[in-house]
């Protein structure tokens, strides 16, 4: 039987002001594992799943890492060959680390692999945002880095930008899940001028901090009129533990896409800046995990490891 390896990173999205066009990947990674099946065995997949997510999401067909497959497969013209999929998560789910577009790429790029690697990087971006319904998460997914990615006539344009090597990432996960449904029902219809402005004018600063290494920069980039003040009643805790990373040395901070995760920019002081994250929860009631990390550079690939 043969086995195809599969690994795809988590992701940030937004990173403060870049709401639904800016997202990076992160040195944390889902590992799929497709087995192809003969014809004597039972017809349909047979999905095992480990980590975050067992026991929870689905493991027939409509598992979203198959449904992926089966979407690329019908875009080739050709049925999906008989499967066994083994998915070990260790991307959380509904924290705001793209544990979605984590599924969906990785789908993607085995049944990618499998057809042949008929479609381009960028082919497989249009696919992933046609089933995630926004493109942020999965261009970085799909594509490594942190990704500015527009949409114009129906096409999406990533632009790669590769944050400075030494850059550090703290990242407090919650207990606490909120769906990205509720994460967006509480934003308003409509926004001023000078809110586009603010946001429009530190997306620019968080772009050239990453491209000229200007860390400094980080602080006032990654602020933002447009989502998270609407969704800090959802999390309550979420402004006193911004504050606390930025007592402790963080070079910014920022809700991780619709939350609940809350990221921190580092560059030395990750211990102290995760131990007064951590502490801030504590004493607000949360619960949650804490973890070092930085971003990553590649995106889902096939791989041997």
């Amino acid at each position: 039987m043969e086995l195809i390896r599969v690994k795809s990173p988590a992701t940030t999205a937004n990173l403060g002001p870049g709401f639904d066009c800016l997202g990076m990947a992160v040195d944390i990674w889902n590992v799929l594992e497709v087995v192809m099946t003969n014809n004597d065995e039972p017809q349909g997949p047979l999905i095992e799943i480990s980590g975050h997510g067992a026991g929870e999401l689905a493991t027939d067909a409509s598992n979203l890492v198959y449904q992926a497959m089966k979407f690329l497969f019908l875009e080739t013209g050709k049925a999906l060959p008989l499967v066994r999929l083994r998915c070990e998560n260790n991307i959380p789910l509904s924290r705001g680390l793209g544990s979605s577009a984590a599924a969906i790429s990785s789908g993607l790029v085995a049944a990618n692999f499998l057809a042949g690697n008929v479609f381009q990087p960028n082919e497989l971006l249009e696919m992933a945002a046609t089933i995630e319904g926004h493109p942020d998460n999965v261009a970085a997914a799909i594509l490594g880095n942190l990704q500015l990615v527009i949409s114009e006539d129906q096409k999406l344009y990533p632009v790669s930008i590769q944050p400075p090597p030494d850059l550090q990432l703290v990242i407090f996960i919650p207990e606490l899940r909120i769906a990205t449904e509720d994460a967006r029902r509480v934003l308003p219809s409509s926004i001023s001028i000078s809110d586009s402005v603010y946001n429009a004018s530190r997306v620019g600063l968080l772009i050239a901090g990453m491209l000229t290494d200007h860390p400094e920069y980080f602080q006032y980039a990654v602020q933002d009129r447009l989502h998270q003040p609407y969704r800090e009643p959802l999390f309550p805790a979420m402004k006193v533990i911004f504050q606390a990373a930025r007592d402790a040395g963080a070079l910014g901070v920022f809700l991780s896409g619709s939350g609940s995760t809350i990221m921190a920019i580092t560059k030395g002081r990750e211990m102290t800046v995760a131990y007064e994250m951590g502490e801030a929860a504590r004493q607000t009631g949360i619960v949650g995990e804490l973890r070092i990390t930085k971003p990553a550079y590649e995106g889902t690939s096939v791989t041997d490891n």
